[in-house]
């Protein structure tokens, strides 16, 4: 196999050495002038490494580029898969204990109209609000069910070593397992001091502000590359009362 490729560059090289000769000898039987053709000759190899140069990095600059499109297609893959099996529900049941989460909820009632200026306006919202989290006792034992739960799905994604590459992302993975693990290490939430509930906030909010700002990331990858995918998103958008994955005709 290495011989037959080695074999082939061989050949095009002697190709196109021969195109160069049969050219330049075009030339002098056309003009005669081999001082001219010789000035030629030293001039354009005289730029060759110029041009090395910038085709080489031209060449570079793209390659790069078609490898980071090609990193985020996986990365987006893998949080759509987040959000399906596991951020989508979360979202969902963090979002219950913001307080006065009217207007996060209203800010965030997406439509299939949404473009790309709704989408910055949203993260803009986040940005300047602070959302408080205050969650009862009486609803911890549920959201430690279901968290611990997905341990060994978050377990998997932080081993994907895509997604390293996306720091914001993994952020998100590491706020969601110390969650996770502060819950576990709690057998009952009777009785729990108010600096405990208080601990348990922080650590919901900071999950809560790293899985809201994702998700709208996300929906404006669908938007912008699948749009039949960002429409049942938004028809089962976590920040509405009553997602219906139904379409009905206006």
């Amino acid at each position: 196999m290495f011989k037959k490729l080695f074999m082939n560059k061989v050949w095009t090289v002697s190709a196109l050495f021969a195109i160069s000769l049969v050219l330049y000898g075009i030339d002098f039987s056309i003009f005669g002038n081999l001082r001219e053709i010789s000035a030629s000759f030293l001039g354009n190899l005289a730029f060759l490494p110029i041009y090395i140069i910038v085709v080489t990095l031209l060449f570079e600059r793209v390659l790069r580029e078609r490898e980071r499109q090609s990193v985020m297609r996986k990365l987006n893959m893998v949080i759509g898969v987040f959000f399906s099996e596991f951020g989508n529900r979360l979202l969902k049941e963090l979002s219950a204990y913001v307080v006065g989460s009217e207007e996060l909820k209203k800010q965030l009632r997406m439509t299939e109209s949404w473009k790309k200026g709704d989408f910055d306006s949203a993260l803009e919202y986040l940005r300047l609000s602070t959302q408080r989290i205050s969650i009862d006792s009486d609803a911890l034992p549920g959201l430690k069910k279901f968290m611990a739960g997905k341990r060994s799905f978050l377990l998997s994604l932080l081993e994907n070593q895509n997604l390293l590459e996306h720091e914001n992302f993994t952020d998100l993975l590491w706020a969601a397992f110390h969650l996770v693990e502060e819950l576990e290490a709690r057998d009952s939430f009777d009785r729990i001091p108010p600096s405990d509930k208080e601990h348990l906030n922080g650590d919901i909010k900071r999950v809560f502000g790293h899985i809201i700002r994702e998700w709208i990331l996300y929906m404006r990858h669908l938007k912008e590359d699948y749009p039949y995918l960002f429409s049942l998103a938004v028809r089962l958008n976590p920040m509405i009362d009553s997602p219906d994955p139904l379409v009905y005709q206006d």
